[in-house]
């Protein structure tokens, strides 16, 4: 294509023949939200700079290499939202959600925009499905978002997993720790990025996140951060542990996780790949995050959340042979011969497809073979043939595609007589189904 008439670097198109994998995938995130009383929330995919500068950290890559930041027509600073914690915080306060029953339980399906090296599985624009829950400071609540994620995982077949956690600490351990850190970090000052230098004294936790490799190889002999936790933040995390166990979620303490955003306190966890092929992939992660909303203005509250990529658990699936649910197939294709047998599918169309049924005919003038032709290539579960002779008779043959076997039906009642093939059909593939090695996926697609 000629000139800039092509997408833009780290930015991906969906196309049909994929997007019913990302629909499976988004409505298994819902649909397990739901179960654990989360429910969606949506916010504009831009908002002031301000809010991201003052909850995601001034001193994190996020804000200080990643963001899209422009100034809008009234010369106001915009940004594209780089993750979505930050506007879900936002309209809670905004619209009073805190007088509303706590916790409040949210969930969300968004797009989110960073300015970074382009890569397999990390992209400028990406999708994020992620969980808030504002007003819960008990450890049974880290528990909970960390068991609703692991059971996401579970259903969509990612089980190659490791659970890994650790503790921050609060505001009061964090100063401690991070004059460990900044007397650590002084002793190799000369050798520390230029970016780095500019956080040893604002904020040395973030050299811990460093992706330079020379700043993660001095960050690994850094001080520890559960070496420095109160009792409170350290009772905090044992009470988790215990809530894991009881769970049944296994789980590693790695005191190395500290997480990309400044917004976080006491419990960071991620979930990391084990499958040879996507080994060490991080597929999702969050934490506790109590001084969040108070920072953004409103009454200090606690709350926790995650967030995973979409693209990446994608890739993880496929990457891993994880069966997805079948395309989604054209259950009737129409073929017409002539005006009145079109205006006829018109008619019978328009019926089925009310009642869910995705139905086919033909818009540009094809022939009868023409019509049957393109009926097989778009993969339609059954074909009828409409004409003069049809008509006049007030019957037609359906055919099911997969064995060939006909069914005369009436017009008259030919949504009755379609619903009754289809579920023999239905049935009789139900029948044959070997279950003994059926996964989650192949279940979920013999109940639709």
């Amino acid at each position: 294509m000629a000139g800039n008439i092509k997408a833009i670097k780290g930015t991906k198109d969906t196309l049909p023949s994929e997007s019913y994998k990302l629909q499976y995938i988004e409505q298994a995130a819902l649909d397990t939200a739901k179960a654990y009383g989360f429910h969606e929330m949506r916010t504009p995919v831009f908002e002031y700079t301000e809010l991201f500068d003052r909850s995601v950290g001034e001193t994190t890559d996020v804000v200080q290499k990643e963001m899209y930041t422009f100034n809008d027509k009234g010369d106001r600073s915009i940004t594209l939202r780089p993750e979505g914690t930050a506007g879900a915080v936002r309209a809670f306060l905004e619209h009073g959600l805190f007088n509303e029953p706590l916790p409040q339980k949210v969930c969300y399906l968004t797009s989110c925009y960073r300015y970074e090296k382009p890569q397999a599985g990390r992209l400028r624009e990406f999708h994020q499905f992620g969980i808030e829950c504002f007003g819960a400071g008990s450890p049974v609540a880290d528990a909970e978002i960390i068991a609703l994620a692991n059971s996401y995982f579970n259903f969509i077949g990612i089980e190659k997993l490791a659970v890994e956690i650790n503790s921050i600490g609060c505001p009061e351990c964090r100063k401690k720790y991070s004059e460990a850190l900044k007397a650590y970090f002084e002793d190799r000052k000369s050798e520390l990025c230029e970016t780095c230098l500019s956080r040893l004294d604002r904020n040395p936790m973030r050299i811990l996140d460093c992706k330079s490799p020379v700043c993660s190889e001095i960050a690994s002999g850094a001080p520890v951060v559960l070496d420095y936790i109160c009792d409170d933040c350290r009772d905090h995390f044992e009470k988790l542990k215990t809530y894991l166990d009881a769970l049944n979620i296994s789980y590693v303490v790695n005191p190395q996780i500290v997480r990309g955003l400044d917004y976080y306190t006491r419990t960071v966890f991620e979930f990391v790949s084990l499958d040879e092929k996507t080994k060490g992939l991080v597929l999702g992660g969050g934490g506790r995050y109590d001084g969040l909303i108070e920072e953004l203005g409103g009454a200090a509250m606690p709350a926790c959340g995650f967030a995973m990529g979409l693209e990446r658990l994608l890739i993880a699936m496929e990457e891993s042979g994880i069966p997805f649910p079948e395309a989604p197939k054209c259950n009737l294709s129409i073929v017409t011969a002539g005006e009145n047998a079109l205006l006829k599918a018109l008619e019978l169309s328009a019926d089925l497809r009310s009642q869910g049924y995705s139905v086919n005919i033909d818009t540009v003038g094809r022939s009868i073979k023409a019509q049957m032709k393109f009926a097989n290539k778009i993969n339609s579960e059954f074909t009828v043939v409409i004409g003069d002779n049809e008509l006049e008779n007030g019957v037609a043959m359906l055919k099911c595609m997969d064995d060939g076997t006909q069914t005369e039906v009436s017009l008259d009642a030919f949504d009755e007589g379609f619903e009754r093939a289809y579920m023999n059909r239905a049935v009789a593939n139900f029948d044959s189904a070997d279950f003994s090695a059926l996964t989650q996926v192949d279940i979920n697609n013999l109940l639709r």
